[in-house]
């Protein structure tokens, strides 16, 4: 297992040691041991799949109070992967760091508690599948809008399908302190 750096250094990608031969391929997408000697210490209580159509754009949503952390990968086909640090007092606050994820490159991405996150499908679909370190909470569920001009994220895609959650998000400066997680070096 290999662990690459990104723009945001808690957001790491995890490239597995994958085993293939005529017959396919096997690769461990978590082993907790081997994630936390890669420093990430984690215990995961939900998973989650999601399957979407090229285009279509989720996110970016996160959770206040009750955050969760995400390992995120793509089963079968490819999107563009993006974490938004949202974490007030952070030194890389409102920054944002993308990430290709594919069935075929076999990469997953750590996203950490604090970061927004979304994903825009590049291919004819996507099956995204993601853990998550605390259970979906609707009361605190939230989302920033995607095309927000101070985040600046280059979405390869410029008219996207939304939810209509996603179209209705607020800008990053337009959510309160009260509803965004505190930065805790």
């Amino acid at each position: 297992m290999k662990l690459r750096k990104t723009e945001l250094n808690e957001c790491v990608v995890i490239e597995p040691d994958v085993h293939g031969d005529a017959r396919g391929f096997f690769y461990e997408s978590f082993h907790s041991a081997k994630y936390a000697a890669l420093g990430i210490k984690v215990e995961f209580v939900q998973t989650n799949i999601s399957r979407s159509a090229r285009g279509v754009l989720r996110g970016l949503h996160y959770q206040y109070p009750n955050p969760q952390g995400k390992l995120v990968s793509v089963v079968e086909g490819e999107v563009y992967d993006v974490a938004v640090d949202i974490r007030l007092g952070s030194p890389t606050f409102g920054r944002w760091s993308a990430v290709v994820l594919s069935a075929e490159n076999k990469c997953h991405f750590w996203i950490p508690e604090g970061f927004a996150h979304g994903f825009a499908v590049l291919s004819e679909f996507a099956t995204f599948f993601y853990q998550c370190t605390a259970l979906y909470d609707h009361s605190a569920d939230a989302s920033i809008r995607w095309n927000d001009e101070r985040i600046a994220i280059d979405w390869p895609v410029s008219a996207p399908l939304l939810s209509e959650k996603d179209q209705r998000a607020p800008l990053l400066a337009d959510v309160s302190d009260e509803r965004l997680p505190k930065y805790a070096p």
